[in-house]
């Protein structure tokens, strides 16, 4: 099964700093800031059937409510990051000017999709992980019986 492949941030639009409206659709889910964030299923959409607003239920259940049909108030629930793994093929880059390097991964998230990106480390934390990776090779090789 391939993961699925999520954005997780608005797309842009043609001007710099104009992030796409959140556009709420059935099934999804969403805070409402004019309900102090409370967090809710979109039930029913504006302009379907006899729904003049989006309709919110909690997800366990419960009493629904709804927000307005522009769907200012709303926005979605960031999922979590549950781990990042090395990207296959791609090499980490070292720039000397920036004195940083950075090493592609790819996150993943709790709700099943994944995302490119890089892990970006400073000369001491260059130094910091080589030094806790090296603790973790020679536990791998006590482990298999090697000799460190």
């Amino acid at each position: 099964m391939t993961p699925r492949r999520s954005p997780h941030l608005p797309t842009q639009e043609a001007g710099l700093g104009t992030a796409a409206p959140f556009v709420p659709r059935l099934g999804d889910l969403a805070t409402d800031s004019a309900r102090e964030d409370r967090v809710g299923v979109v039930v029913a959409l504006p302009g379907e059937g006899s729904a003049t607003t989006y309709h919110l239920r909690p997800p366990g259940g419960g009493t629904q409510w709804s927000a307005p049909a522009d769907g200012t108030t709303l926005r979605p629930v960031p999922v979590k990051a549950t781990h990042a793994t090395l990207l296959p093929g791609r090499d980490a880059v070292y720039d000397p000017r920036a004195r940083q390097g950075s090493v592609p991964v790819e996150f993943h998230f709790d709700d099943g999709t994944t995302l490119d990106g890089a892990l970006i480390l400073t000369s001491p934390e260059l130094e910091r992980l080589h030094s806790q990776t090296s603790r973790l090779l020679d536990a791998h090789e006590r482990a298999l019986g090697g000799t460190s």
